[in-house]
């Protein structure tokens, strides 16, 4: 499919999915023959240069995007553990983002960031910012941290440099989920 990394290309692909064929040649999903199907020959040209799910990787992509703005909001209104919450999500899903483009499925981690990023193949400076995000998650955050508590514990400054970290992440997820074969 043709693609200029222009945002109009990347908020159709969004909006509309990505088709992985031809539309005069039989449908097919990675390969797999889909109902309706004349020709049930797997194409394995697609399943070599497609090991993943574009469209999940896409969607979750953007899920990931709308939680890193969502952060920003919050930061902005001094929500401090729902911003750095939603840093985590956003994190997770952009990583999870890339093992749907490169496994095609989701990796199995313990919310430990750092694991995940290594799991997908981030860069060791990625996996340090990913890191530094995975004392957020709400059940190993609320262990030590009353929920009424939650926003006096993290400063204006900590959310924001949490914030700083989810966007590098969120960078070099874009450089691989948006690099279209």
């Amino acid at each position: 499919m043709p693609y200029d990394k222009n945002e109009d290309d990347i908020e159709q692909l969004l909006i509309e999915g990505v088709t992985l064929h031809d539309a005069t040649e039989p449908s097919t999903s990675h390969g797999h023959a889909q109902p309706g199907d004349d020709d049930e020959t797997p194409d394995s040209a697609l399943d070599t240069a497609l090991k993943g799910d574009v469209q999940a990787a896409l969607a979750l992509f953007a899920e990931a995007a709308q939680d890193t703005a969502t952060a920003g909001v919050e930061l902005g209104l001094g929500r401090h553990f729902a911003c750095v919450d939603y840093c985590n999500q956003a994190v997770e899903k952009a990583a999870q983002s890339v093992s749907l483009l490169r496994f095609g499925h989701r990796s199995m981690y313990d919310h430990d960031l750092r694991m995940l990023g290594a799991k997908v193949g981030a860069p060791v400076a990625i996996q340090d910012e990913m890191a530094r995000l995975t004392p957020f998650h709400p059940e190993t955050f609320y262990a030590d941290t009353p929920p009424e508590e939650a926003d006096e514990v993290i400063s204006a400054e900590q959310a924001s440099s949490y914030l700083h970290s989810t966007r590098s992440v969120m960078r070099w997820v874009k450089s691989i989920v948006l690099r279209m074969p």
